[in-house]
């Protein structure tokens, strides 16, 4: 399938092509040759996130990125973006296409669905790898503020419409990301400046967000045994460095690397060290 993907420009559009797997029609960007490497990204993100990480992999692996459910060009029913769901739908899609992941890298949000995944046993990966991984809910105020938000937003169709006519800047992206801990040139930032004026791209976010739960995934992870690293950008501003140090902490094969000088998006503001980092923990020469 060739409709509704993403414009000739945005990166990895030469390896894109529309996949229906009910009950979404994802966005799957493939390329290199290798053992299988999925990618999952973060909250409000889509594949370009990973688009200055994958060539550094490619060239050893079969690499795998995918728009999560309501992301990017992923076209999603409402209501399905429980993280159980999306788990099972990812398990799902990789058995339909015969991906069978040797590895799974997933970001923030990506992370917490990497480890429902091997939690599940719905994919049985050799190594996880987790970059920044939100596995907490916010604390103080937010912790029950923005939920409120979320879910009062995700009702509201029109909701979406209204704030991506107000985020078109890269400067508002700029200032969103670095309070994130996160620098990016303005490429990087022009990205994300033209994912959030998605109508589909916002509400899927903020639907993820409303029905987002990590209390089962909390409980379980001593219950993980697939050998994990934590990446963690020790700037982060969204997702704190004690959070990789308590999951890590908690499972039985985990390990932490923290980048100095790196916030949220540490695949993108480092991926040489990244990329480093994931070929020192698999053995690779």
């Amino acid at each position: 399938m060739t409709g509704d993907l993403p414009p000739e420009d945005w990166p990895g559009r030469a390896n894109s092509r529309i996949v229906a797997c009910k009950p979404h029609r994802w966005h799957v960007q493939v390329t290199g040759n290798g053992p299988d490497v999925l990618l999952l990204h973060g909250a409000g993100a889509s594949t370009h996130s990973w688009a200055r990480l994958i060539p550094y992999l490619a060239d050893r692996y079969r690499v795998i990125a995918l728009d999560l459910p309501g992301h990017g060009w992923t076209r999603s029913p409402r209501g399905r973006a429980r993280l159980g769901d999306v788990a099972a739908d990812i398990a799902r899609l990789c058995a339909q296409e015969g991906w069978a992941p040797k590895i799974i890298i997933g970001h923030s949000a990506g992370g917490a669905v990497s480890l429902e995944l091997a939690r599940q046993g719905l994919l049985r990966p050799e190594y996880l790898v987790i970059v920044n991984g939100a596995l907490e809910s916010f604390r103080g105020a937010a912790g029950w503020l923005f939920p409120v938000m979320a879910k009062m937003l995700a009702l509201n169709p029109l909701t979406g419409l209204l704030i991506s006519q107000g985020g078109r800047s890269v400067q508002q992206v700029r200032s969103i990301l670095s309070s994130a801990g996160s620098d990016l040139d303005d490429d990087a930032l022009g990205q994300y400046a033209r994912l959030i004026q998605r109508r589909a791209h916002v509400d899927g976010t903020l639907a993820m967000m409303a029905q987002w739960s990590l209390d089962d995934l909390n409980r379980a992870l001593p219950d993980i045994m697939t050998p994990c690293l934590f990446i963690h950008g020790a700037k982060d501003g969204a997702v704190g460095i004690g959070v990789a140090q308590r999951a890590a902490g908690q499972m039985p094969h985990a390990r932490l690397v923290t980048l100095e000088g790196i916030g949220h998006l540490a695949q993108e503001e480092a991926p040489s060290h990244v990329a480093a980092e994931i070929a020192d923990f698999v053995g690779q020469p």
